[in-house]
């Protein structure tokens, strides 16, 4: 009998391998056929699924289907919510107590009423309000799975039970052999194998016996099954890799000031071995490496009241914010070469440095009472000199301190690690980001963080004595450089003795009591009679790339040197008065000087320290400097030169003007900045003065050493209203006069007139490209809004309306794309720069009002009749773009001639061929927008506005742009359509539009524009995948996010003809493509982005009754039939319909059926699917899954039922699909050959490998699975090439278990099949 059973089983082994693999053949082979595949595509309408079906007119059916038709909660499927678009108007936080404002409020000069209208605007956000349900924002991700999975029991299914059982009888069987009755104790559950009188019972089950209707057992089921179950089954699946969510997208940050590592220094004490004098302090940063200031000066008075009484007669009022001893320094790019130079000085004596630092240096405090009468003699002698010279300071001592001394000795608190999960995920800022970069650079910036270093107390005792020779910036530098690395510089240098306690520690988040660089209050301020902080002005090391968001309008000048050699007299202690004048009389000089310590907070002068005795002196004074709003050519810096008198003589005046020179401010529009050598005059300068530099020759005038430059002074602006750029300026210049129609007008050598003023707008328009970038994003909301305006309104010349939307759309591009190639950090994971995204979205707005009419601030509405005319359109329009009366397009291109068969493919040829001959269209005529004589005279009868729309123009521009502008306008798609985007949303808020019915909110030419636009952009995705990889990407996914965004604002039924023309371009490109499937991930990106809308499920219409009368949608009545059986169903054609990708079906459920289609084709056993590819399918549909689960708009049990619907071809995918997938229950090589396929997409013959298993299963033989779960994950040494499960098991687990059938697919159980009836179905699959 045994070997009778052996043989048996050996021939029924054999004859169930060869069928198995008959049978595994045949279904390749008829499942990849083109029988099968037009089977697939539907039995009345045999439309292959590689081709996409004509979409439904979803306005259409929307307008003759109103929601009241649908009862109750079914009414949300019909149509979008009315409030789905919402404009928000939100506040801009202000950081001060006070707005930082100009004072003068009245006839500002343009350029700072642009800069106000920018930083107090509020910002206009126009948002989708249901968009946060969409997978963009709230994404299927861990840390969301992990709070769903907080306080759920772990569930145990039959399948584990079983196995779980079997597992323990093996070791019931083993514990039976290696133990006996004596050996084990009592009670225990070995003993009770053997000693049953003595165990204890299990628990009763009193209705096991018991006689149940089978109605009635399974109405129990049902409501065990329901009890405790999770509202979000799919969600509690591992989600998908995080890079396959290619919709991942998150609201820009908003725009804020720059801001880098803040450390904050408290000035405690200064004391000397003697106090005779008042001493008064300076701090600031240097870099030694950049040999760069990179701070303001800090001026702080730590003398006792004594000594501030001695400068009393000079000091009569101390403003409060001239107190502080405290400082924040602002670091952008830490360095191990940043030092804190702490400069001392004292009231002007007479008498060198050194012979006044003498006393400090070698009287000491212990023998005070030796050197008693000495010191009252210096006491008195200082006391004079204040009364007398208390004005003037001579220089003292100085200092400095290495900062990476403290950072590294004290020892970091909190240091973060580069590699934590904070810096991984890139939050923060880009200039954080930035910021955590120049950390890493070298081991000595590692050391540099400033931001997390522990508080240290410091006291520094040793100064060095100034030099009276050695003064300048330059000489500090190479002592800078000697303190690194102790050397005999500094050890020549003699000593002075004190005592600077201080305190350096990181800088609060918020701290209290601060002023700002303007001396505004930065809240919080609680109590504004408390000695204040103060925020010092950063000048950061390198360029920083961040706009500006508040007004700042300040000027700083830096006296440097002075040769007086040749100047005759006595000329010895100079001073240099600086004055800021509003005209030429005394008495405009303007109040405008910052104070430094213990005095006004505002002058009207100020001087530079004496050097005793020294015809050349070198100077190291900054003198801080607020610029009025209102510049004017009469505004000039004048300097003033004086001998001081040290000692009193009688008949000699304190103060002797020896020499006049002056800067003018403004020239040519331009705010006069940088370094100067400028030539002095003897006499005061004659009457009109300002308006000229003192390099002109002025008549009997007398100039020191011949009228050459013996004045070196610098000039610097910290300004968010002059650009400091020629570039910038120039541009700005002209846009003003133009606006102010102020011809003739003198830039430089040009007078600009009605006649070259438009070519010279143009050709600067064109020079913009060679302005700096840093310039350029710090002002780059103020360019890029005058950028619109003059698309927007066309300037107005000599009565004539210029257009200049070309001139503009280049500028534009230009600008974007070089951001983009040198701002590479600042982008997000589809290449958008985040301070652009941050512009369109918070600050953009369509211009509203004329740009002579100035906006007035927070009056805005969006119910008044606006009328607009768009110039050039209607009579120059190319005929390329008269999509559907195009005959023929062009006369030099013979393959172009024909008549297309149909708008896309006349699209395609007119858009798609590189070689279109554009020569007998409007683009290259001088009546093209742009063109030399695209112009329209202005009606004098018309009342209404010549205004043109933005994202037309756009729109326009974009789809007639060639070479160099073409290509930048590509390389940031995106940027153009979210600003498009934006436009039109804008455009439907002012106009009232968002209540009229789709198809009439925007006009026909703009629509064809669109057209034209989504299909040359598609021609160039399919042209360019194997060039340009990383292009590509970016512009694939720019357009599916715009596409996305105009299911929001256009005809829906439109935008599904373009997805579907995107979809025929790639289609036609597959068939000669050498590597396809990079092309079909392109297009899986695309149809994922545009399933990520938040209005998905009403897109797909699934209430919807479009079907022909062969497969109609079956109603609620006629489905509810418990008994039906599945093979009923497949009888029973209109119902089978909806269980496969039919025409119908794809045609009334337009996106759900291009998903599913693309996981039917990419699952296909001959199509050239590789593991990435199942990867990217199953993803999408399992992100859309997890995203209805998770919806609260769609908990009700009939709204369910109907998004079920959308998906019941999934369960034939899956179901077809098994036969040619991998067994997953063990080690296969098939699966490393998928995992590696994308590698190498050219040996098919491991896909004909059949393991065991499933053999076993198309046979008909149970499998052996007693010792393994059949659910379980595949180990990571099976998965070497992608991390994460198989992704195929992922949709056999998400669609074939019991548990999660049921949920996805209950709500069906009365509308189309009984789902219990077919559990045992569900079971052998993933048996199988």
């Amino acid at each position: 009998m045994t070997s009778t059973a052996s043989e048996r089983r050996a021939f029924a082994h054999k004859i169930n391998r060869t069928v198995a693999a008959e049978v595994r053949k045949q279904v390749s082979r008829d499942y990849g056929s083109p029988q099968l595949s037009k089977k697939r595509g539907g039995a009345h309408h045999p439309l292959p699924l590689t081709e996409v079906v004509e979409p439904v007119d979803f306005e259409e059916y929307v307008s003759s289907h109103a929601p009241a038709v649908e009862p109750g909660p079914l009414r949300q499927l019909v149509e979008f919510p009315q409030d789905d678009l919402e404009l928000l108007h939100q506040d801009k936080e202000c950081t001060t107590l006070e707005p930082p404002l100009p004072e003068e409020e009245d006839s500002l000069d343009p350029r700072v009423r642009d800069a106000l209208a920018v930083y107090t605007d509020d910002w206009l956000v126009i948002q989708r309000k249901y968009q946060h349900y969409s997978t963009m924002y709230t994404p299927h991700s861990s840390e969301r799975q992990r709070e769903r999975q907080r306080g759920l029991v772990k569930q145990t299914f039959e399948l584990d039970e079983v196995a779980a059982t079997e597992r323990q009888d093996d070791q019931d069987d083993a514990k039976r052999r290696s133990v006996s009755l004596d050996e084990t104790p009592r009670g225990s559950w070995a003993s009770s194998i053997f000693d049953l009188k003595n165990s204890s019972p299990d628990a009763l089950l009193p209705s096991v016996l018991e006689r149940t209707a089978a109605e009635d057992m399974d109405c129990r089921n049902t409501e065990a099954r329901l009890q405790g179950r999770h509202g979000d089954l799919l969600g509690l699946y591992p989600p998908p890799d995080e890079d396959e969510a290619v919709e991942r997208c998150s609201v820009p940050e908003v725009p804020k000031e720059h801001c880098g590592q803040r450390i904050m220094v408290k000035c405690l004490s200064l004391k000397f071995e003697i106090e005779i004098e008042p001493i008064f302090g300076t701090l600031a940063l240097y870099d030694v490496k950049e040999k760069k200031k990179i701070s303001e000066n800090f001026y702080f008075d730590l003398n006792s009241d004594q000594m501030k009484g001695l400068l009393k007669p000079h000091t009569p009022h101390v403003a409060i914010s001239t107190l502080a001893r405290s400082a924040i320094f602002s670091i952008t790019y830490p360095s191990a070469d940043i030092f804190l130079v702490i400069k001392l000085e004292k009231v002007l004596q007479q008498g060198d440095i050194g012979e006044c630092c003498e006393p400090y240096m070698v009287m000491k405090e212990s023998d005070s009472t030796k050197h008693k009468e000495k010191l009252d003699k210096l006491r008195q002698q200082a006391e004079q000199s204040c009364c007398r010279l208390g004005r003037f300071r001579m220089p003292f001592a100085w200092t400095a301190i290495h900062l990476i001394n403290i950072v590294s000795s004290v020892g970091g608190l909190d240091r973060s690690d580069p590699d934590s999960d904070s810096e991984r995920k890139s939050h923060g800022t880009w200039n954080e980001r930035k910021k955590k970069g120049f950390e890493r650079m070298s081991i000595g910036d590692d050391m540099c963080n400033f931001a997390t270093f522990r508080p240290a107390t410091l006291t520094v005792t040793n100064f060095f004595k100034q030099e009276g020779d050695r003064l300048s910036d330059e000489d500090l530098y190479k002592f800078l450089a000697d303190m690194r690395r102790p050397s005999s510089v500094l050890r020549r240098l003699r000593p002075v003795t004190a005592q600077l306690k201080i305190d350096i520690s990181p800088a609060p988040e918020l701290p209290h009591y601060c002023l700002s660089p303007e001396l505004l209050h930065i809240k919080p301020y609680p109590d504004l009679r408390v000695r204040p902080t103060k925020d010092v002005q950063e000048f950061p090391a390198r360029y920083v790339y961040t706009p500006h968001t508040a007004y700042r309008n300040l000027l700083y000048v830096y006296p440097q040197s002075l040769n007086f050699s040749s100047r005759q007299g006595s000329v010895r202690n100079i001073a240099v008065k600086v004055q800021y004048m509003a005209g030429e009389d005394p008495s405009q000089a303007l109040p405008v000087i910052f104070g430094k310590s213990s005095c006004a907070e505002f002058m009207k002068d100020a001087y530079t320290p004496v050097i005793y005795h020294n015809k050349s002196p070198e100077f190291y004074e900054e003198m801080k400097m607020k610029v009025p709003a209102n510049l004017t050519d009469n505004h000039h810096l004048l300097f003033t030169f004086y001998h001081i008198s040290c000692q009193p003589k009688q008949n000699t005046p304190l103060e002797t003007a020896v020499g006049y020179t002056w800067i003018p401010l403004m020239q040519h529009g331009r705010l006069r900045t940088g370094s100067f050598s400028l030539p002095v005059s003897v006499e005061k300068p004659p009457p009109s003065y300002s308006v000229l530099t003192p390099d002109v020759q002025l008549p009997g005038m007398k100039w020191v050493d011949n009228h050459k430059g013996v004045f070196n002074v610098e000039v610097k602006a910290a300004s968010s209203v002059h650009t400091q750029d020629p570039h910038l300026d120039k541009f700005f210049t002209l846009v003003y006069v133009l606006e102010e129609y102020s011809f003739p007008f003198r830039l430089k050598d040009v007078i600009i007139t009605e006649s070259n003023m438009e070519t010279e707008l143009k050709n600067t328009m064109a020079a913009l490209r060679g302005a700096l970038l840093d310039t350029c994003v710090r002002f780059l909301h103020q360019l890029l809004n005058k950028l619109i305006q003059l698309i927007v309104y066309p300037p107005v010349i000599a009565g004539q309306i210029v257009n200049l939307g070309r001139a503009a759309f280049e500028a534009m591009a230009l600008l974007v794309n070089q951001m983009h190639k040198n701002l590479e950090g600042n982008q997000d994971q589809h290449g958008r720069n985040n301070l652009l995204a941050s512009y369109i979205h918070y600050c953009f707005r369509l211009p509203t009002a004329e740009p002579m009419m100035p906006p007035t601030a927070g009056t805005h509405t969006y119910d008044m009749p606006m009328q607009y005319a768009t110039l050039s359109r209607a009579t120059a329009r190319p005929s390329s773009l008269q999509l559907s009366r195009s005959k023929s397009i062009s006369n030099s291109n013979p393959d172009l001639a024909s008549t297309p068969v149909s708008p896309d493919e006349e699209v395609q040829r007119i858009i798609g061929s590189k070689g279109i001959d554009r020569s007998h269209s409007w683009v290259n005529s001088a009546y093209a927008p742009g063109g030399s004589r695209s112009v329209l005279r202005r009606n004098p009868n018309s009342s209404c506005e010549l205004k043109q729309l933005l994202h037309e123009e756009l729109a326009l521009q974009w789809v007639v742009s060639t070479s160099t502008v073409r290509e930048a306008a590509l390389q940031q798609a995106w940027f153009f359509f979210q600003l498009m985007t934006k436009s039109m949303s804008h455009h439907l808020f002012l106009t009232s539009k968002l209540d009229i019915p789709r198809r009439q909110r925007f006009p026909d030419r703009f629509v064809d524009d669109i057209a034209a636009l989504v299909c040359a952009i598609s021609a160039d995705i399919a042209s360019r995948y194997h060039k340009d990889v990383e292009l590509v990407e970016r512009l694939n996914t720019s357009l599916a996010f715009f596409l996305n965004d105009l299911l929001s604002l256009m005809d829906r039924g439109f935008v599904f003809n373009l997805i579907r023309s995107y979809y025929k371009q790639i289609a036609n490109k597959l068939h000669t493509a050498q590597n396809p499937s990079s092309l079909n991930a392109l297009r899986m990106d695309f149809i994922r982005i545009i399933s990520s809308h938040e209005h998905y499920v009403i897109l797909n219409l699934p209430c919807s009754t479009l079907s022909p009368p062969a497969s109609p949608s079956p109603s609620t009545s006629s489905t509810t039939s418990q008994s039906s059986a599945f093979s009923s169903m497949v009888q029973d054609q209109g119902v089978a319909t909806m269980f496969e990708l039919s025409v119908p079906f794809r045609h009334q459920h337009f996106l759900s059926g291009l998903v599913l289609t693309e996981l039917s084709l990419i699952l296909e056993p001959d199509g050239e699917g590789v593991f990435f590819l199942h990867k990217k399918a199953i993803s999408a549909v399992h992100s859309l899954l997890c995203s209805h689960d998770a919806d609260p708009r769609y908990s009700d049990p009939q709204v369910r039922a109907h998004i079920a619907q959308l998906y019941l071809p999934l369960l034939p995918i899956v179901m077809e699909t098994l036969h040619q997938l991998h067994d997953f229950t063990e080690t296969s090589p098939a699966r490393v050959r998928h995992a590696s396929a994308h590698a190498d997409d050219s040996d098919p013959d491991g896909s004909n490998t059949i393991s065991q298993s499933v053999a076993m299963a198309i046979a008909g033989s149970p499998l052996p699975h007693a010792k393994a779960n059949a659910f379980s994950l595949p180990t990571v040494r099976r998965m070497q090439c992608v991390s994460g499960p198989f992704p195929i098991q992922r949709l056999q687990s998400a669609f074939t278990q019991k548990q999660a059938v049921r949920h996805v697919f209950i709500q069906t159980q009365k509308k189309v099949i009984d789902v219990r009836s077919h559990e045992p179905v569900f079971r052998k699959t993933a048996t199988e």
